[in-house]
């Protein structure tokens, strides 16, 4: 099953069993609702910077990206110009990698373009599948999907950057669109979006798909 049932009778995934900081991120935020254009778009960013590095190391610099990058806030970071960029390269307090630098300043421009249409929220909601993988152990959670292909291809299409299908699924799996919680834990159906037997009405994009993969940490792709 790979869950840990800690001092509090709690059953964890073993990612999140021991070090504090992803066991309070997972019991209090991971996997649950975000539906504002800023709380996605910093979740998008975050997901990209994780790209080919632990989630954890993401969430320990998270206060640190807060500050660099203007809490998030799109028109913000939509204004960012070359300054901006050496600025940002040059702290250390966040990962310093160009093309996710540019990625960002490219997916805040193209989120306030989205305002003119359905927005970003609105936009990345409209992939939630029809039915959430009921994973018994990680080998049963998917790093990918057709949803998350098909928003993939469809945030490329607005003007976004470094949204691939796996990142896109992680995005998914943070922000509540589907529930990856293995079956037994203590947060799994707590989002208030799927049942614990992983039942709803779903969206408009709704397809099954589940590819196998090895036990990780939320968001640990390469």
């Amino acid at each position: 099953m790979h869950l840990i049932v800690g001092d509090d009778g709690l059953a964890r995934p073993a990612w999140a069993a021991t070090d504090a900081m992803l066991r309070d991120y997972y019991d209090t935020e991971w996997g649950m609702p975000v539906r504002d254009e800023t709380g996605l778009f910093e979740r998008l960013s975050l997901e990209a910077f994780q790209s080919g590095l632990s989630w954890a190391t993401i969430l320990r610099k998270r206060p640190a990206f807060r500050a660099a990058f203007r809490h998030f806030e799109a028109d913000a970071v939509a204004r960012f110009d070359e300054a901006d960029v050496v600025r940002l390269m040059a702290d250390a307090g966040i990962v310093r990698n160009r093309r996710k630098i540019d990625a960002t300043i490219q997916n805040a421009r193209a989120t306030v373009g989205l305002r003119e249409q359905e927005g970003l929220a609105a936009l990345i909601w409209s992939f939630q599948p029809t039915a959430t993988p009921a994973p018994a152990s990680y080998a049963d959670v998917p790093t990918q999907s057709p949803e998350s292909l098909a928003l993939s291809k469809e945030l490329k299409r607005r003007g976004f950057a470094h949204v691939g299908p796996t990142t896109m699924f992680a995005l998914m799996e943070a922000v509540g669109i589907v529930d990856t919680h293995l079956l037994g834990s203590h947060r799994r159906g707590s989002s208030g979006v799927w049942a614990a037997e992983s039942s709803t009405t779903g969206g408009r994009h709704g397809r099954g798909g589940h590819p196998e993969m090895k036990e990780r940490e939320p968001c640990a792709r390469s």
